[in-house]
């Protein structure tokens, strides 16, 4: 079974940047891959996709502009880059692998038909 790590999270001061990444312990061929992030008592919110074989990207609207989602399929590895990082960007930041033939990226934002998880890292951003 194929683990995703995530590492780079972090505390930082409004408007700073962190670098998140996803690493997979092996191949494991999924259609998409996504970071997700989830505050107590909130659903799981999907924040940026990635479609891993023609590299279209999506994200939620709060992100826009200053979160760049990327791979590195050499290194199997998924990034997040977040920058101008705001107090309601604290979060526990996760990613997913998984999606099938013909996901749309709605669906791929909403987080549903993905197989593989990562545990975590935490966000913190503070004002």
């Amino acid at each position: 079974q194929v683990q995703l790590r995530e590492s780079g999270g972090g505390s930082v001061q409004a408007g700073g940047s962190l670098r998140l990444s996803c690493t997979a312990s092996g191949y494991h061929g999924s259609y998409v891959m996504g970071w997700f992030r989830q505050t107590p008592g909130k659903e799981r919110e999907g924040v940026a996709t990635i479609f891993t074989g023609g590299g279209s990207t999506y994200y939620t609207d709060s992100v826009k502009g200053r979160f760049t989602i990327s791979q590195n399929n050499a290194e199997n590895t998924l990034y997040l880059q977040m920058n101008s990082l705001k107090p309601e960007d604290t979060a526990m930041y996760y990613c997913g692998a998984g999606g099938w033939r013909g996901m749309t990226a709605t669906q791929a934002l909403g987080g549903s038909g993905y197989n593989l998880w990562g545990q975590g890292t935490q966000v913190t951003v503070s004002s």
